[in-house]
């Protein structure tokens, strides 16, 4: 009788090549490097005045002040706080709906049409709206982070469940899952990595979403720091915000995409 042999773990396809992560990150800090470079050469050599764009040094020397004096991290905190808020109050809904046009074309033939043409006006365009209806308190950076949530959220989970095979949905009714088993054991599962491509994307529009509107209308928070380093002619308290501001996007992208890859080992590793 004939044998198959399975190898133990997936062999590599012929002529693709895997760079090692060290590699890779080697790779993206070059075009950082080589442009701080060029900005402490033009800084030496006075191409660019120090009003215009300070020296890297003095950037850096005023982030340190910000960070001992508190300010830095108090508006980071601020910063923080809502967003997490808001994009985790987006990021249900978006869930829910997400899943409900999915799961059922009858709501999806009623709430699409209205969906898209809302989801059509940018997270940033509702903020003349959401100050006449909530002023600008708290309120407005929550409601703004979660719009920017859950229009991203919501597609990339109806797109993903609508790309789970009917035949998984038929092999579940011959067990008679329930409608809650069918989404425990079947959608979940299978539209993850859908599920967090929303999600990252969603993450992104929301520090985007909040970092304007605390641009626009706070008095604490990395934006607001930065409208007082502009009135104030401080071009190295907004530089030194700026880096952070990027600094954090970056590392809650990689946090999502950390956390997705695990899942995603467990899926794999599932029975």
């Amino acid at each position: 009788m004939a044998t198959i042999s399975v190898p133990d773990r997936p062999t590599r396809a012929r002529g693709i090549q895997f760079a090692p992560p060290v590699r890779l990150i080697g790779i993206g800090l070059l075009v950082p490097l080589l442009g701080l470079a060029a900005w402490t050469v033009g800084a030496r050599q006075g191409w660019v005045p120090p009003q215009i764009l300070p020296a890297p040094q003095v950037v850096w020397d005023t982030f340190l002040e910000l960070w001992q004096s508190g300010d830095l991290l108090a508006n980071t905190l601020i910063s923080l706080q809502r967003v997490l808020f808001g994009f985790a109050a987006g990021a249900s809904l978006g869930l829910l709906l997400g899943t409900a046009m999915g799961l059922s074309r009858p709501f999806e033939a009623y709430a699409s049409v209205l969906f898209t043409s809302l989801a059509q006006v940018p997270a940033l365009g509702w903020i003349p709206l959401a100050m006449l209806l909530v002023g600008i308190g708290e309120s407005l950076k929550l409601i703004i982070v979660a719009v920017g949530t859950l229009v991203p959220v919501a597609w990339n989970t109806r797109a993903g469940i609508r790309a789970v095979p009917s035949g998984w949905f038929e092999a579940a009714s011959l067990w008679r899952y329930s409608r809650a088993q069918v989404v425990w054991h079947i959608v979940l599962p299978a539209t993850v990595p859908q599920i967090f491509v929303g999600l990252r994307y969603g993450l992104g529009h929301a520090w985007l979403a909040l970092v304007v509107v605390e641009l626009l209308a706070s008095s604490e928070g990395l934006g607001y720091l930065l409208v007082w380093g502009r009135q104030m002619f401080q071009l190295d308290v907004v530089i030194a915000t700026m880096a952070v501001i990027g600094a954090i996007g970056f590392a809650l992208d990689a946090a999502l995409a950390a956390i997705e890859r695990r899942l995603q080992r467990w899926q794999v590793a599932s029975p």
